[in-house]
């Protein structure tokens, strides 16, 4: 019995959508970075050619259809990221984040990593740090651990702080951002429980 090579059960528009979606990302930071292209322009443009590309996809293929799903989850990502860089730059142009950066300077830099992280829960960590970062924070390799750990894990709080919650969400009916809201507690104590034990090993190792 013949088997048709796995290469041709793929939808060559999936494969073009994959590339889009991945360039976007790359091309975002990489426009900003070396040209100061706003990172809203670049991924609403990315987001236009992913859906005009979609469109132009009129094939049903029973076959495989796993990179229908991938493609979906792309456009939700993508409109998730969209929405967190809208917010940042409202909160920038607001003062708030200069706010944030002044009352992050205040405390004790290990408290300030704590909470940090669970405002990552509402904003995305990747802005949220940089936010911290141009205050330019005096920071021990502990305290970097810290709040590593902090920015990268708290987001996970709430259902709305990653993009992979807001995936889930759409895809999953039952889970919504009240029902989400019972496994907080189970959370936040996970969380502070990870912080404690980050920065005990990292005074172990370089203390």
């Amino acid at each position: 019995m013949s088997t048709t090579p796995i290469e041709q059960r793929y939808n060559t528009v999936d494969i073009v959508i994959g590339i889009i979606f991945f360039a976007t990302i790359i091309l975002t930071m990489a426009l900003n970075v070396l040209f100061g292209v706003p990172p809203v322009l670049t991924f609403l443009f990315g987001l236009s050619v992913m859906f005009l590309v979609g469109r132009t996809d009129k094939s049903k293929t029973e076959d495989l259809q796993v990179l229908e799903y991938i493609r979906q989850v792309e456009f939700d990502t993508l409109l998730f990221f969209l929405g967190i860089l809208l917010l940042v730059g409202m909160l920038k142009e607001i003062g708030t984040l200069n706010l944030l950066t002044d009352v992050y300077g205040m405390y004790n830099p290990s408290i300030s990593n704590f909470f940090t992280g669970v405002g990552s829960s509402l904003l995305d960590n990747v802005p949220l740090t940089a936010a911290l970062l141009k205050a330019d924070p005096v920071l021990t390799t502990v305290q970097w651990l810290g709040l590593t750990y902090a920015v990268g894990v708290g987001g996970s709080l709430l259902i709305i702080g990653s993009a992979s919650g807001i995936i889930a969400m759409s895809k999953v009916e039952e889970l919504t951002f009240v029902s989400y809201l019972k496994y907080v507690p189970a959370l936040l104590l996970c969380y502070s429980l990870g912080y404690v034990l980050t920065l005990f090993l990292a005074n172990h190792i370089h203390g």
